[in-house]
């Protein structure tokens, strides 16, 4: 059975860097493979995945020395338990609510006795379809669960949430977070930071791993500094985006004389 390194590296304090895949399509999701990253994020919530196209981007990824971790868009004890069965074995679980709500999703992602993930082995990828004996019986060791805390309800409650036993690591949402503060599309307000840095050395006091994402190189420096573990630093989507208004920029308005520009390597 595969062992979870990116569970074990943040049991170890290692901190892990990587980012969000949005264009949710293998092809893409294995340039970002071989890019050096500790994991890629695969988003089911805000991006247009369904249960197919993250297994393809699973198999794409698989020959590279990067973990997959998946985001679904709600966690809902049957979804998880597909995302788990097609080979996920860390999942960031969006809009925890409370203490009691973190306990449920932790058990979503167990086996009987001591949670209620459905017990499917033969059908399912994660046990190589039941050619690994072991994997019912090894399988909870190796779940690595993120909880999502992105609203004020959660802030109040997220010490226990932190607690709560099976819980690896709590991600700060900033943009839900921002919004349910009252300063939406502003997660840079000083009301919302003073949460976020509070946020993380409450994490850091539960002895759990604190996440964050920023687009911002110099943010990620400081919430590395602050001892987040789970730093996502950009997207596919936004490196796209950004490098194809560049390239665009480059041209426009551009005399018919202009010296023609090169790429750097072959395509």
């Amino acid at each position: 059975m595969k062992i979870n390194t990116f569970k074990r590296a943040l049991a170890e304090k290692r901190a892990q860097i990587g980012i969000w895949m949005g264009l949710a399509n293998p092809y893409s999701a294995e340039i970002c493979a071989a890019a050096g990253f500790d994991w890629l994020l695969f988003d089911g919530e805000h991006a247009p995945n369904t249960v197919p196209t993250l297994l393809a981007q699973l198999q794409a990824v698989a020959p590279y020395p990067v973990h997959p971790v998946a985001r679904p868009p709600i966690g809902e004890t049957w979804l998880i338990k597909q995302y788990l069965d097609i080979g996920f074995q860390t999942l960031l679980l969006p809009l925890v609510a409370n203490a009691g709500h973190a306990a449920e999703l932790v058990r979503a992602t167990r086996y009987p006795p001591g949670g209620t993930r459905g017990v499917g082995a033969a059908l399912a990828r994660a046990s190589g379809w039941n050619r690994d004996r072991d994997y019912l019986a090894r399988a909870d060791d190796e779940i690595c669960v993120l909880l999502q805390v992105e609203t004020a309800e959660a802030l109040r409650d997220l010490d226990a949430i932190a607690r709560t036993d099976g819980v690896d690591c709590v991600f700060i949402g900033p943009a839900d977070l921002s919004a349910s503060l009252g300063h939406r599309g502003n997660p840079g307000h000083p009301e919302v930071v003073e949460a976020i840095d509070g946020a993380i050395a409450t994490i850091l006091a539960a002895g759990k791993a604190p996440g964050i994402l920023t687009a911002d190189a110099a943010a990620g420096r400081r919430y590395l500094d602050q001892g987040c573990l789970f730093v996502g630093v950009g997207n596919d989507v936004g490196l796209l985006a950004r490098a194809a208004d560049g390239l665009a920029s480059q041209f426009r308005g551009a005399p018919a004389d202009a010296p023609a520009i090169h790429a750097a390597g072959p395509y």
